[in-house]
């Protein structure tokens, strides 16, 4: 919680195809997620899976753009979470 706000943070769905996941991680890394950190010797981009790199793409996404009406669905492949799923030196950031 952050100055009386609570964290929340857009990640994958486990339950979604990787098929969807990369299909949906695409389209935010073009409209709006900051997708540097999920590139080779990047921070975030172990392990390197879809899933783990879709929740980082889906989460910027929806950090940068809940203000402006963006959400955390993309096509049913995303689900927030109240827990950060920061690891090691990948941090992934909440906007209150």
């Amino acid at each position: 919680m952050l100055d009386g706000q609570f964290e929340d943070y857009c990640v994958a769905d486990e339950q979604a195809s990787e098929y969807d996941l990369l299909g949906a991680m695409n389209w935010a890394c073009s409209n709006g997620a900051n997708c540097t950190a999920i590139q080779e010797n990047q921070p975030c981009y172990l392990p390197n899976t879809t899933k783990d790199h879709a929740s980082y793409a889906f989460n910027s996404y929806y950090q940068n753009m809940k203000h402006q009406g963006g959400g955390c669905y993309f096509t049913a492949t995303a689900v927030l979470t109240g827990a950060d799923p920061s690891h090691d030196s990948c941090k992934f950031e909440s906007i209150p």
